[in-house]
């Protein structure tokens, strides 16, 4: 087994593809559209061993964002770098507690969804 994408859904599809794209540094590789009642964007990093797919259902309905889901987790090679884009752009973000092995800071994405942000292991 390995693992093929994990769907989430999405309020807004272009400002969720740009947080995902612009900040996060995804690619979108494909796109399929059901007919006139949903979206589907499928996005990955550069290995494409893994896919997100954003869910954008076209009739307006809103979601209340589920207590059973934690987050997504990207890996970064310059976590400090990151906080500045963060911090350059006004949003809000929690970071590790100081002494913590593992350096990393959580953001939400456009849809409420918690995104940890880990530093790369040297």
């Amino acid at each position: 087994m390995r693992m093929a994408h994990t769907m989430i859904r999405v309020k807004d599809l272009d400002e969720t593809l740009a947080f995902y794209t612009g900040f996060l540094g995804l690619k979108q590789v494909r796109e399929h559209t059901l007919g006139d009642g949903a979206k589907l964007v499928f996005l990955s990093d550069e290995s494409g061993n893994y896919h997100i797919e954003l869910t954008w259902n076209c009739d307006g309905r809103d979601y209340t964002l589920g207590d059973q889901f934690g987050h997504l987790a990207f890996v970064s090679d310059d976590l400090e770098a990151v906080v500045e884009q963060v911090e350059e752009k006004g949003w809000w973000y929690r970071r590790s507690k100081p002494g913590n092995s593992s350096k990393y800071i959580f953001v939400k994405d456009p849809n409420g969804y918690d995104v940890e942000i880990l530093q790369a292991k040297s």
